[in-house]
């Protein structure tokens, strides 16, 4: 099993769970702030390895959002 297959496991299990919720969701404004930094610092100097562990995971949740979003709509539609 792939890393994608996993992650699209989960979020079909969360948009099952509560797919209006699901739908809705989105990042704090912190939360972006802090991705918005990381991506303009690693496009202009490099990041730290703790930096660009923290972006990965900030990428890597984005990504599993977005995919029990996508998953949500679905089930509404």
């Amino acid at each position: 099993m792939t890393v994608i297959e996993a992650f699209s496991e989960v979020a079909e299990s969360l948009a099952k769970m509560a797919p209006e919720s699901i739908v809705g969701l989105k990042a704090s404004g912190t939360m972006s702030s802090r991705v918005e930094f990381l991506i303009q610092k690693r496009n202009t100097v490099s990041l730290s390895q703790e930096e660009s562990v923290e972006l990965e995971r900030y990428l890597s949740l984005d990504l599993l959002i977005n995919l029990a979003k996508a998953r949500a709509k679905i089930l509404l539609s």
